[in-house]
């Protein structure tokens, strides 16, 4: 489908379509991990996309990217005692608008910032001690479904994609850079970590004894700790997740039927020709 689409813009918008790739790594903000940006328990990212010239400066751009984000409270000293793990695949399609402080048309380089609206596709799993995957949504671990009417919570959801990065010119059709991407989100669910401890009798009853077992993996570390009861917090609702990516993009531009393709004319010249034509 990317691939018609990307043949009938190239002969529909000639040179105003870019491609886009990104390749980089991923990682999140939560409840297993607390720092707003950091480049521990990264995962990888990958993407592509187009963009459409508006004009010198601005772009509409488009495209779904395939990533992967993972916490352990292991690697946290604030929770570890909870010893809570989870992974999860996300794919997401996001459409955005890009603003570059210079022209590229002129100068080699320019920072830039973008920001749009995104849908994503999450779904939290961790492994029991016998290396058995378990995905976290139907467990309930906080009673979603049947405790003080909390409610499942969707594995798709909207978000508003946002960020910036450099971006260089190699020629006049390839241009390489750097982007960070951040992603907020109107979920505390993306680890499967939010709010207080259901008990453990309770989740027994309605979602079986694996639920228990994942729902606190203290016990797991021998240290004596038991399933926390009366309601205690196991995580912080009042704060949403994020996840985000950091990486290297790589942009080509179809150029136009006819277009000369050797470049600058001159050193530090960013002049193309159409038919041999210098444009205006």
């Amino acid at each position: 489908m990317l691939f018609v689409f990307v043949a009938i813009a190239s002969i529909s918008f000639s040179q105003k379509i870019n491609l886009n790739l990104f390749l980089g790594t991923s990682n999140y903000e939560g409840d297993l991990q607390s720092y707003f940006f950091t480049f521990t328990q990264p995962g990888l990212a990958i993407g592509g996309g187009l963009s459409y010239q508006v004009s010198d400066r601005f772009f509409i751009r488009t495209g779904i990217t395939f990533a992967s984000v993972s916490a352990d409270d292991k690697k946290n000293p604030k929770v570890y005692y909870r010893n809570l793990n989870f992974k999860s695949s996300i794919q997401e399609f996001h459409l955005a608008a890009e603003y570059y402080l210079f022209n590229l048309e002129d100068i080699k380089f320019s920072p830039y910032f973008f920001a749009g609206v995104a849908v994503y596709h999450f779904n939290p799993y961790t492994k029991d001690t016998a290396g058995t995957t378990y995905y976290l949504q139907p467990l309930s671990t906080e009673g979603q479904g049947f405790y003080l009417n909390r409610k499942p919570y969707s594995l798709t959801q909207f978000a508003i994609p946002f960020g910036g990065g450099i971006k260089y010119a190699l020629t006049d059709n390839i241009k390489i850079g750097i982007e960070v991407g951040m992603r907020k989100l109107f979920t505390d669910y993306l680890d499967d970590v939010s709010t207080t401890y259901v008990d453990p009798n309770l989740l027994l009853a309605n979602r079986g004894a694996k639920a228990v077992e994942l729902a606190f993996r203290g016990g797991e570390l021998k240290t004596g700790a038991t399933y926390p009861t009366g309601n205690l917090k196991r995580g912080e609702s009042k704060n949403k997740d994020w996840y985000y990516f950091t990486g290297i993009t790589l942009s080509y531009r179809f150029p136009a039927k006819g277009e000369f393709k050797g470049g600058w004319d001159k050193p530090g010249s960013r002049k193309k020709y159409i038919l041999g034509c210098p444009r205006r």
